[in-house]
């Protein structure tokens, strides 16, 4: 009888894992440390990207990106030979220093390389970006990228407070994806924020019929917004065909609302 019971309590256990895991949405990260440049003077600025679960803070080794790049004005520049290697949740992460040298709306992305999660027995290639505004200057934080598949917002990705509503339209390229399934999570930075259920750790949306999708944002912080699709070509593990998940990524910060002191 003990032996039964001793039984369903890890057969049990392994189900609440597994379903624990399911929850733990992967999301790419880039995290700059500042989204809003308002000195006159040049300024450099760290970005680091890396790939976790960022609201229960556990991370991912993530392996030197493809492609790391800025789009200002229109024009890319090409970061790779700037990388370093760092760390961000104990895992391996990458970092650029980059000196912003004129107004503008400062786009930074990273193309990583397949990512191969067992739990899930797929690949996954997240295309990651977010946006920096320098010296006043606003313009062209809505046009895209040119990834394979991005969130170009709605909303003005900066100077937003906690409680705007966001939105973004879900691109696959270069076309909307209509009903797309977005995730939405909190980069639990300081560990203080805690989930009351599993379900509440990912918030799972969905875009509309013209791949708009829309997000009020709780409280202050870093927030990732991730649209999921499903590759149309395979990739090969093991000898076998695998599906490969292609997430189009963006992070914005909300900022608190603050008032004069009396």
């Amino acid at each position: 009888m003990m032996k039964k019971v001793f039984v369903s309590v890890v057969v049990l256990g392994a189900v609440l894992l597994l379903g624990r895991g399911v929850l733990w949405a992967h999301f790419g990260m880039a995290i700059p440390s500042d989204n809003m440049v308002m000195a006159d003077e040049a300024k450099k600025i760290k970005v680091v990207f890396s790939f976790s679960h960022p609201f229960e803070m556990q991370g991912m080794d993530l392996e030197r990106p493809l492609e790391i790049s800025v789009v200002v004005n229109g024009k890319k520049e090409a970061l790779n030979q700037e990388l370093i290697q760092t760390k961000v949740m104990r895992h391996k992460a990458w970092e650029v220093t980059y000196r912003l040298k004129r107004p503008g709306v400062y786009q930074f992305y990273m193309i990583p390389r397949p990512y191969w999660e067992p739990a899930e027995d797929k690949y996954i290639v997240h295309y990651t970006k977010t946006i920096v505004a320098a010296f006043g200057d606003e313009e062209g934080w809505a046009e895209p990228v040119g990834l394979r598949t991005e969130i170009v917002p709605l909303s003005r990705p900066f100077g937003l407070y906690s409680g705007n509503l966001f939105q973004g339209i879900v691109l696959l390229d270069g076309k909307p994806v209509p009903y797309a399934e977005v995730e939405v999570e909190y980069y639990n930075q300081d560990g203080r924020a805690e989930a009351p259920s599993d379900y509440m750790v990912t918030q799972v949306i969905r875009a509309d019929a013209n791949g708009v999708f829309s997000y009020a944002v709780p409280r202050p912080g870093w927030w990732g917004f991730a649209a999921l699709n499903t590759a149309p070509e395979m990739l090969k593990h093991k000898g076998e065909e695998k599906e490969v998940e292609l997430g189009a990524v963006i992070w914005v910060y909300f900022n608190p609302w603050t008032e004069k002191k009396k």
